[in-house]
């Protein structure tokens, strides 16, 4: 098998950050930059494109499960049940405590299958009008959201999961699991920030409150019905070994959920409006698996490995770290999961760590730089509360912050204590 040169792998991610901070597709950015990346690194050009075409391969189980999930998301999203949701979990928590409420109910909609930057958009029209009757900063609010949906999207069926669990081959319910102790001390963790941030920055205004339209809402008995059935068949394997894939689980909860809502009818246009979300998702997937091709067979693996032999670290802290800095690379806890995940899964499992461990830590560690201005998070979510740009930066190192707390977690209950592998 032929091997890039450590410097390939450099330039192949310094490439494709370049091309994805100037605005070209993150697909397309990933794949220049694997195919420079290659080159540079010493490979021929036929060589090159043999291991992006395979490094692609090896992402498309997750692209198919992917794309199924877009049918649970736009019933979700469509339907109106996200917002259903949130506005339950708001009034149910009490605006007295307004910072949580918005935590925990951006955590609820990613936990249940929502885009975290969707989860957090859904959320931001009453997180405005709460902010503005209470006074409180568009940091505080939007730190509170992004702390919850970080810490949905690791115990959730989300993209991101799903690739953590694919290279691993580790269920897709044990990964969801794996991540709800971590999930829940990183969203207790961004509520006491924002908390400390309710007079810093800017104030929301009138003319910024959005009214929402309840006449097609439904109820949230039926609202929760697509996710828990979900939830459950997913559940059927570890409880009863009969194994539903979540190419199946997936869309049969949001058709199902759907048929509750008394909205069959509008099935299809879900479905389309779920596809039309997950395709990019789907996309980028294929441009990061070129480029894991590329990283996976250079010699900047072994390398990490070296720094952490060489500093006397143990060898599970390559997990963590690994998905850190790949969502660092692609500004995407699903592409940094991705690529982490098929890049050092081998390398990790023969180190002796668990597929699970493994699995749970590179997710976790994902969510730790996420965040940053080449991804369409950090724009989505600071628009979702009319935040400039230089008012949006200064979150970084809190929202940072949040990921580090749920990577830590993770990484004590599967790294150093070994818990429930």
């Amino acid at each position: 098998m032929v091997e890039v040169s450590t410097l390939g792998a450099l330039a192949a991610l310094i490439v494709a950050i370049s091309l994805i901070l100037k605005k070209v597709p993150p697909a397309y950015g990933m794949i220049i930059g694997a195919l420079v990346g290659g080159i540079v690194g010493g490979v021929s050009l036929t060589d090159t494109v043999n291991l992006m075409i395979g490094g692609a391969q090896g992402i498309v189980t997750a692209v198919l499960r992917i794309l199924a999930a877009g049918v649970l998301a736009g019933v979700l999203i469509e339907s109106g049940a996200a917002t259903t949701i949130a506005e339950t979990i708001v009034k149910k928590v009490g605006e007295t405590r307004a910072l949580l409420a918005l935590a925990v109910a951006t955590m609820i909609l990613t936990a249940v299958g929502v885009f975290v930057d969707v989860a957090v958009i859904t959320v931001a029209p009453i997180a405005l009008a709460i902010a503005h009757r209470a006074d409180l900063s568009k940091m505080a609010i939007l730190l509170a959201m992004v702390g919850g949906g970080k810490a949905g999207n690791v115990m959730s069926p989300n993209p991101n999961a799903i690739a953590a669990a694919d290279a691993f081959n580790v269920p897709l319910t044990s990964v969801m699991a794996a991540g709800v102790i971590p999930g829940l001390c990183g969203m207790v963790f961004a509520y006491f920030i924002a908390k400390k941030l309710v007079n810093r920055g800017s104030k929301v205004q009138q003319h910024e409150v959005v009214t929402v339209d309840h006449s097609r809402l439904p109820t949230f008995g039926a609202a929760i019905v697509a996710p828990l059935v979900a939830i459950a068949l997913l559940a059927l394997r570890p409880i009863a070994g009969l194994n539903v894939d979540p190419l199946i689980a997936l869309p049969l909860g949001g058709l199902i959920g759907a048929v509750v809502m008394g909205r069959f009818r509008d099935s299809n246009h879900f479905a389309v409006s779920g596809l039309t979300r997950m395709a990019p998702v789907a996309v980028m997937l294929l441009g990061t698996g070129t480029l894991a091709g590329i990283i996976a067979n250079s010699g900047l693996k072994s390398g990490l490995i070296d720094v952490l032999t060489a500093s006397g670290l143990p060898s599970y802290l390559l997990a963590p770290i690994s998905g850190a800095l790949m969502s660092l690379a692609t500004a995407s806890t699903t592409a940094g999961t991705a690529v982490a995940a098929s890049v050092f899964s081998h390398t990790i499992l023969e180190l002796g760590v668990p597929a699970l461990a493994g699995a749970a830590m590179i997710h976790a560690g994902a969510t730790v730089l996420d965040h940053m201005p080449h991804g369409s998070f950090f724009h989505a979510t600071g628009g979702a509360v009319h935040m400039d740009m230089q008012e949006r930066l200064k979150l970084i190192p809190y929202e940072s912050a949040v990921g580090l707390m749920i990577a830590i977690v993770s990484t004590l209950i599967f790294g150093v204590f070994g818990l429930f592998v």
